[in-house]
């Protein structure tokens, strides 16, 4: 390899703040029994607040970005992982306050790296990535708690983002019915393409105002909004079902009361794809390559592809809430 290699690097003093394509030095990565070259990474919402002033996602400067990576192992100092081994990291500290993936090498601790499951490629692992394993986590606690698509129909909100597309067509391809909520009108097609048999505005799930109990309306919901959102879909969740909810896009406030839970029975599943435990992350990540995978066509429609000389213009998209899908990084 060259002694220097491109990396997208966000730095902050007293007097600046600046987000510009560097190139560093081995000796700048941060430290990891892991060396890999990274060929694919892609965008989060984490990532774009990573790269703004007052994202309160960076605490040390300068840093390098990106909570998602899959690549090839250089050399490995842990026996797990050898010379070629195709692999992925995602969450942990990656990205936070361990330098991510938007650099062309990473040194990762052996603890938070996978092998790239079988039936996977890199780039469809990075069209996944966090928001990927986050849908999938949620579909999975959700069918642990008893959720199976004879039980009625799953609302997906947010659906036309990372989160709610990939759990969207997840859920369609394993039978459920799957009511998909957005704010944007013109992205109806793209939510049926993915499976979505019936689509409802934000509006439509909350209501005139949230009561304590409403009309039971679906068997489950994926939720990566929260807020006044989430206290109106629990609601509305029909006896015995469940809520995932996994972001705060619409406010880290609930307003709720437990008529939902102890005279409906339902449940309220948090789902943290950070620090998840690696042996429930592999599991997860072998249904991700096996029973929920789309088709390859349809994973092809939620991602567009970008080069790392365009991440910059494309992280300020998912602060404006205007990307669609998933952003995929090739490095």
């Amino acid at each position: 390899m060259n002694d220097s290699f491109k990396a997208l690097v966000v730095n902050k003093t007293e007097e600046d703040f600046s987000v510009n394509i560097e190139r560093l030095t081995l000796d700048q990565l941060s430290h990891g029994e892991v060396f890999i070259k990274v060929l694919y990474s892609g965008i989060n919402y984490k990532d774009a607040l990573a790269t703004i002033p007052d994202g309160n996602i960076v605490h040390s400067y300068p840093f390098v970005p990106g909570v998602d990576l899959a690549g090839v192992v250089v050399s490995s100092d842990d026996p797990r992982f050898h010379e070629g081994d195709e692999v992925i990291a995602t969450s942990y500290e990656i990205g936070v306050s361990h330098f991510g993936g938007y650099s062309e090498y990473a040194r990762i601790p052996a603890q938070w790296v996978l092998p790239l499951p079988k039936n996977l490629t890199l780039k469809e692992a990075m069209i996944y990535g966090t928001a990927g394993f986050t849908a999938a986590l949620s579909v999975f606690k959700l069918e642990e708690s008893g959720v199976t698509p004879d039980k009625g129909k799953v609302l997906v909100t947010g659906a036309t983002g990372g989160v709610g597309s990939l759990a969207t067509a997840m859920l369609a391809k394993k039978g459920y019915e799957v009511v998909a909520s957005t704010g944007k009108d013109t992205e109806h097609d793209f939510l049926k393409n993915l499976g979505a048999t019936e689509i409802i505005s934000r509006e439509e799930v909350v209501g005139d105002k949230v009561k304590a109990l409403d009309k039971q309306l679906w068997a489950a919901a994926v939720d990566p909004v929260g807020g006044q959102t989430l206290a109106a879909i629990l609601s509305k969740i029909q006896y015995g079902g469940a809520a995932a909810v996994s972001g705060l896009t619409g406010g880290p406030k609930v307003p709720t009361t437990v008529f939902p839970f102890i005279l409906r029975g339902i449940q309220l599943l948090g789902i943290d794809s950070v620090f998840c435990p690696m042996d429930t992350r592999i599991k997860v990540w072998g249904k991700m390559a096996n029973e929920y995978k789309p088709s390859t066509n349809l994973l092809q429609s939620i991602e567009k592809e970008i080069s790392f000389d365009e991440l910059p213009d494309h992280l300020p998209l998912l602060l404006k809430g205007s990307a669609r899908g998933r952003f995929v990084v090739k490095l």
